[in-house]
């Protein structure tokens, strides 16, 4: 029988940060009697460019490859404020959030130039990173999953069945840590039982926690295999409980029975409140469904709405096409300068509370279809017309090359692009190059702060 290489404390230097955030570093093992050496990569949680650390690694000589939390920093990267010991696995929600924030904003604008130059690109469009004064519990929505021992947070990163217990609160508002300890007592006292992802056993799923960031109105959701009648009591309880919050004016039990993670609805039972809370962004109200998306980050999204409109330069003769319009958000602030606008969105949920938004703020020129990308492109251009401006905020990974060509062969003057993913971005504009776009601003804007994610704001103008 085979034998395991036993573990082994390594001294390792983080050299970058890959796409997760992680640290990356290599350790290289010395040549063997067999007469070859060894290398192994590792990822580390929390760990910084430039960092010195020991990390012990199981198995170190029998594998290329693994992901683990260092024991102690041996020697601090510049940028490091904290965390010099680790306890436990963590979670990936937070992977900078040892990065002294100026740090975080210098890496976020070369992470962007970095792309930009790899494509030919100037990079020195790219401006400086529009940080947070105060980068700290700004998420408007959170998800947490019930474990079978009573842990009530995020999966261990690397791990797909360990829960790791929420205990700190950086990101999320403060209410939310006292909500989910109210929920996480009442689980307790009940003893209902977590889910389990491997057994498929246990009620309790998911917890959704969202918030109105103008408002203050706040949503609960409990995500459970079973319907609420069957836990009577303990649904009066919850009530009971959740009372003790003002801000709480939606209180839902779903039930969810898919196999996956996803967050489905097979029923929906609204508790206390209604099925939605409001919030105001940029001077429009928008409902809020547990579904919905919605900015992360309203203060920093407000900022993004500002800028997109004096980039758009609306006049009463502007004709827009929103394109990944979702629930209106840029769609209502921009309608409301122009002569009219079309939203394009492929999920008819979205385009249905878009059209309600849109009653909701008293938006008469905004117009929204249910369509893929592509088609519906090729529908307004048929029964519209010609547009002066596009916007086009899609999902992560882009739009992709079909979608790009089609919005080229458009020949609109001015499109902005709104990006999560830096690299699909450029992977994006490469293809309008052809049809004589060129890019004219970059604007990052940290909407993640303490994560490895930016937005980026990018203006590209016909010259031929």
């Amino acid at each position: 029988m085979k034998q395991c290489c036993p573990s082994e404390q390594l001294e390792v230097e983080v050299k970058s940060l890959n796409e997760q955030g992680l640290g990356q570093a290599n350790y290289h093992f010395p040549d063997t009697e067999k007469g070859k050496g060894r290398n192994l990569k590792l990822e580390i949680p929390k760990a910084l460019p430039g960092d010195k650390l020991l990390v012990t690694v199981p198995n170190a000589r029998g594998r290329k490859r693994a992901t683990l939390t260092y024991d102690r920093v041996i020697e601090a990267a510049p940028s490091r404020i904290g965390g010099y010991e680790l306890i436990g696995p963590q979670v990936g929600g937070a992977p900078l959030e040892f990065m002294a924030y100026e740090y975080q904003l210098k890496f976020k604008r070369e992470l962007i130039q970095n792309f930009f130059a790899r494509a030919d690109f100037d990079s020195e469009l790219v401006e400086e990173v529009w940080g947070m004064e105060d980068p700290y519990h700004y998420r408007n929505k959170i998800e947490l999953s019930f474990s079978k021992e009573g842990e009530l947070g995020f999966f261990a990163q690397g791990h797909q069945y360990q829960i790791v217990d929420w205990q700190k609160n950086i990101l999320a508002p403060e209410i939310f840590m006292r909500i989910k300890e109210t929920v996480q007592s009442w689980q307790k006292k009940w003893q209902i039982a977590g889910y389990d992802k491997k057994s498929k056993e246990g009620c309790l799923r998911q917890l959704l926690l969202r918030q109105g960031h103008q408002t203050g109105e706040v949503m609960v959701v409990i995500f459970a295999k079973e319907v609420s009648d069957v836990y009577k009591e303990a649904r009066q309880d919850l009530l009971i409980r959740m009372q003790a919050y003002d801000e709480v004016k939606s209180l839902m039990w779903i039930k969810n029975t898919e196999i996956s993670d996803r967050m489905g609805a097979d029923t929906i039972e609204v508790l206390a409140g209604s099925d939605y809370i409001i919030d105001e962004l940029a001077g429009f109200h928008y409902r809020l469904y547990f579904d919905t998306f919605f900015q992360p980050n309203p203060r920093q999204a407000q900022r993004m709405i500002h800028l997109v409109s004096d980039w758009a330069n609306l006049t009463e003769e502007s004709r827009i096409i929103d394109l990944f319009c979702g629930v209106g958000t840029f769609s209502l602030p921009l309608a409301k300068r122009a002569k009219d606008l079309v939203g394009i969105e492929i999920i008819e949920q979205s385009i249905e509370s878009a059209k309600r938004n849109a009653r909701d703020n008293g938006v008469t020129n905004a117009h929204f279809i249910a369509r893929d990308a592509r088609h519906g492109l090729a529908e307004i251009e048929e029964e519209w017309g010609q547009a002066n401006i596009l916007l086009l905020d899609p999902p992560r990974n882009g739009a992709g090359g079909k979608i790009m060509r089609r919005i080229g062969r458009l020949g609109i003057d001015k499109i902005i692009y709104v990006s999560c993913n830096p690299k699909s971005l450029v992977q994006d504009l490469v293809w309008l190059r052809e049809f004589g776009y060129k890019v004219s601003k970059v604007q990052p804007i940290d909407q993640f702060p303490h994560t490895q994610h930016v937005e980026t704001v990018v203006l590209m103008s016909r010259t031929q």
